[in-house]
Formats: structure tokens, sequence, C-alpha cells
């Protein structure tokens, strides 16, 4: 199981920034979008915006971080049309959707609450779910464990339980963190496909219903079997 709490805290601090002093200066301190950063044909690297919108780098030529994540990035606009000139990309920890392990999933993935910040980085695009989360942590550099279950409900495929594990980290002051999800495996078609999310937040249990287009390069992931438990970075 992937641990959380490492590359993602530059990506939150990032979010909140001031912005920059001199309006005439580009704001390098704010991510200019979310993205999955990935590869195209013959090893292009190529940052997918949204569903349809496709942004060619001109200063990097090779993905930095060697297989597919989502990441937040800054960049600025070039004279040719979705050609950018990277400033700054910081990945998120993407990982693959677990399987359910019944009356042991307590056991094993936490049953630690969490919440789910509504925020312009919590979105589901690209057969990506992409989280803002919110929890406490200690302070004591602890990482967590957070997954997407699936196959928790057996007459709906589509509904995915989220949880968290703290791993003994349950005290200190509340703290954000990013993450996300390939869900491209799970989608049966190139139509979008209506999700239900559910976790335990500090209040109780929670849930709610989600849109997820597949991936455009969708055929590539057909092909990849998914797998059973995620590789650390």
């Amino acid at each position: 199981m992937y641990a959380l709490m490492g590359i993602t805290i530059l990506s939150l601090l990032l979010l909140c920034l001031p912005a920059c002093s001199n309006n005439h200066e580009p704001d390098l301190y704010y991510p200019t979008a979310l993205v999955t950063a990935c590869t195209q044909g013959d090893s292009v690297f190529i940052l997918q915006l949204d569903d349809s919108t496709t942004l060619y780098p001109s200063n990097i030529t090779r993905s930095p971080f060697g297989r597919e994540v989502r990441a937040l990035v800054n960049y600025s606009e070039t004279d040719i049309d979705n050609h950018v000139y990277i400033n700054w990309i910081d990945s998120i920890r993407t990982k693959n959707p677990m399987p359910t392990m019944g009356i042991q999933n307590d056991s094993i993935y936490g049953t630690d609450p969490i919440e789910i910040v509504r925020d312009w980085v919590t979105i589901a695009e690209d057969g990506y779910l992409t989280l803002r989360v919110r929890t406490l942590w200690g302070g004591t550099g602890k990482k967590h464990n957070i997954n997407l279950l699936m196959g928790t409900n057996p007459d709906n495929s589509f509904e995915l339980e989220l949880r968290h594990d703290a791993l003994g980290d349950v005290g200190g002051t509340m703290g954000d963190a990013l993450i996300a999800f390939n869900l491209n495996a799970l989608c049966p078609s190139a139509n979008p496909i209506k999700m239900t999310l559910k976790w335990q937040s500090f209040s109780g249990e929670k849930s709610v219903e989600f849109d997820l287009r597949p991936s455009s390069r969708r055929p590539v992931f057909l092909n990849r079997i998914p797998e059973m438990t995620s590789r650390v970075d």
C-alpha cells in the first residue's frame, strides 16, 4: 500500500502561498493547472489538461516521473497553440484502487476518519479521481495509508470506498494532503459512468456521486492488468 504525505506537502504549500507582489511578472507560486503527466506515442511527454485538451511542453521532452501520474503544474503559454513552457511541476501520489478483503478490510485498510475537501483539485476527470483530503497529523512526519477499495458492494460495481489508516498517528492538528486514483480500468466503455464514493468522516459516514469519463488514451489501460498492490515511487 502506498504511504501518503510525501511530495504532496510541497504541492499543498504551493496551493496556499500568497500571490507574487509584482503584477508585471507571472505568478510562479500558484499551480496553473491539475494535469495527467504521461507519454504519448514514441515517449513524447504530454500534459492532459482535461478530458479533451492536451498540452505539449516545449522545455521538457521526457517525463520526469517515469510513469503516468497526476500532477500540479505551473506553465506559461507560448506562441504555438497548446504548447507550454513548464515553470515547475510536482507529482501527486497516484495509485490504483485496491480489492476489498471483506471482513478483513478494517484490519488491512484502517478505519480512521478522513474528510474530503471541496476544492478545485478535488475532481474526477481523464479517468482519474483526484482528492484533497483532511485529517489529523501528529507532526512527527509519520506517513498515513490511504486507499480506494473496489468491490465492497456486490450490487454496485461502481461503488468505491475510501479508507484511511493513520498508523496510530491520530493526534495533533488538522492538515491536508493530495492523492489520486487511476480508475480507467474500471470503465467498461468509453462512455461516462456514474460512480459512488463512500468514506468515514469525523462526523460519520458520508457519500457522494460523481461522473467519470475514461481517458482518451483508454486502450493503454485496457491492456494493463490492474495491480493488486501499489509500488512505492
